[in-house]
C-alpha cells in the first residue's frame, strides 16, 4: 500500500489555478492515483494504467 499523505509526485490541471476544489493526479509504476485536493489524506483511487487510458480517450 502506498503512503496517502506523501505529497510528491502529486499534481493537478494547470487550469484549476488557485481552486482548491480538484482531483489531484499522480503516476506509480503500476496504476495512476487520483485524490481529492481538499482532503490529501482521505481516500485514494487507483486505476490501472490501460483503465486510464481508456477514460481518457472518451
Amino acid at each position: 500500500m502506498r503512503d496517502r499523505t506523501d505529497r510528491s509526485g502529486w499534481f493537478k490541471s494547470s487550469r484549476s489555478a488557485d481552486n482548491p476544489s480538484c482531483v489531484e493526479v499522480r503516476f506509480v509504476p503500476d496504476a495512476i492515483d487520483v485524490r481529492d485536493s481538499k482532503n490529501p489524506t482521505g481516500p485514494v483511487l487507483s486505476f490501472p494504467r490501460d483503465a486510464w487510458a481508456k477514460f481518457l480517450s472518451r
